[in-house]
């Protein structure tokens, strides 16, 4: 139940055009629907700004289907993420306005109309990598459905470095940047020893032998001697938009 929703409702009692026995009919979802796998947090928004994202791993497709069908059905929409072929196909077919992202394996319903982008300036994701792109995907997916103004600078490690110098502007025109990076995780020091802006870094599972599954660029950037930098867990593309929507949507 979004706030648009909730005061549209209330404002139909408050004019005598709807009873307020039909509004709790409309409400008796809210806060938490109870479905025989899953209790899906309606009061979400009101409390975090955005609707629970729902993470499709681990689920069945006929599970997703049932959570996402709960959130259109309360808030008019819905983010899912981790969602394979098959569930991004259902998705889709049964929310055909629903727009996914096949590298980023998510699926997102728009409200309709749709949320102004109401961050304060730009979020940057940027890659050290090519491999480094499904992960930055699903980065840039949340940002832009959480109402921020994403752009993604990709492939602009540290092995060649002229490649990231050249996008100086671009960098220091970020309000926060997103810095997705498996192997040694070098760039997120890097970065943040250039930007004054608040760093989120990301580690991935790209790189073979010593990187462990990503556990290598983890301890780098916990360890990295640049002031401003924060990590997230490794792969968690999800979890640094959101934490970078947040800081792009303090109170100046």
């Amino acid at each position: 139940m979004t706030k648009r929703r909730l005061s549209e409702l209330l404002a139909e009692v408050a004019a005598g055009t709807l009873t307020p026995d039909a509004a709790l009919e409309r409400l008796r979802h809210f806060p938490v629907e109870e479905l025989s796998y899953a209790n899906v947090d309606h009061l979400r928004p009101l409390t975090q700004g955005f609707s629970e994202v729902v993470l499709c791993e681990g689920k069945t497709t006929e599970q997703v289907l049932g959570i996402c069908e709960s959130l259109e059905s309360s808030g008019g929409a819905f983010l899912a993420t981790r969602a394979d072929d098959q569930m991004r196909r259902a998705l889709t077919e049964r929310f055909p306005r629903a727009e996914a992202n096949a590298l980023g394996r998510t699926v997102y319903l728009a409200p309709d109309p749709p949320n102004p982008v109401t961050g304060k300036g730009t979020v940057l994701v940027v890659t050290a990598g090519t491999s480094d792109l499904p992960v930055a995907e699903e980065a840039v997916a949340v940002g832009r459905a959480m109402g921020n103004h994403v752009e993604l600078l990709a492939d602009v490690g540290v092995a060649g470095i002229h490649r990231l110098l050249k996008h100086s502007e671009l960098l220091n025109q970020a309000s926060v940047l997103i810095v997705v990076a498996g192997m040694d995780g070098a760039l997120a020091s890097v970065i943040g020893g250039v930007v004054g802006v608040p760093v989120v870094a990301v580690p991935t599972s790209v790189g073979d032998g010593a990187s462990f599954g990503g556990v290598s660029a983890l301890v780098a950037m916990l360890n990295s001697c640049a002031s401003g930098v924060v990590v997230v867990n490794i792969d968690n593309g999800c979890g640094a938009a959101v934490a970078a929507s947040r800081i792009n949507h303090l109170p100046s």
